[in-house]
């Protein structure tokens, strides 16, 4: 592993440790999403806690953790499996923050930001794929999880010398939604849209 490669690698994961739902939430005055609905810092909570704009910020904030190493890493030539690793670094600092005492989100934006320098053509059909699954069940974790599974397919499509690091930082994102499946297979995962949060509790989180 050259020096570059390795500094690339840290410089990722520091980027993705700085949690986007936590600093925006904080700015707009909102509930602490680490602390209430599902207590994942990510877009799809911050929806529920905060609304469109609120979720869309974060969204994009997201994706441009794993998007800026990994094309910064791109341009300056390092080998894909290195690149493969520069994503995964990404998010696991979005996953696993320094900032944030390590309670981070499941990286799903963040590897969707990783994934877009490979090209738009894979970008689309990843997002494709999330919105038709997330459209039709209302699941946001089962999007997501849809979605990861098919991608390695989708880049040994389009880049197949892309296809082993998509495919590693597929299994992470899995790996992080373990949750998320057992309380699919009980029944209990909320849908996306769902109100669950009583604006009491919201309030009291606020305070």
């Amino acid at each position: 592993m050259t020096p570059l490669a390795l500094a690339m690698i840290f410089s990722a994961y520091l980027l993705g440790s700085i949690s986007s739902a936590v600093l925006i939430c904080r700015l707009l005055r909102l509930p602490d999403p680490r602390e209430v609905g599902s207590n994942n810092p990510g877009a799809t909570n911050v929806l529920r806690i905060g609304g469109r704009k609120a979720a869309v910020a974060v969204l994009l904030c997201d994706m441009l953790k794993g998007t800026i190493p990994v094309w910064g890493g791109y341009f300056l030539d390092i080998e894909p499996i290195m690149l493969g690793i520069v994503a995964i670094a990404a998010c696991l600092g979005h996953m696993y923050p320094l900032f944030f005492h390590f309670k981070g989100g499941k990286g799903v934006a963040t590897a969707l930001g990783a994934i877009a320098p490979i090209g738009l053509d894979l970008t689309a059909m990843v997002i494709v794929t999330w919105l038709t699954v997330a459209l039709i069940f209302r699941y946001s974790s089962l999007a997501a999880l849809v979605t990861v599974l098919l991608t390695p397919m989708y880049t040994w499509m389009i880049k197949p010398q892309y296809t082993l690091p998509v495919a590693m930082l597929c299994c992470l994102i899995v790996f992080k939604h373990h949750q998320n499946i057992r309380r699919l297979y009980e029944g209990s995962e909320p849908k996306i849209g769902d109100k669950k949060l009583k604006q009491n509790e919201v309030k009291q989180a606020s305070e």
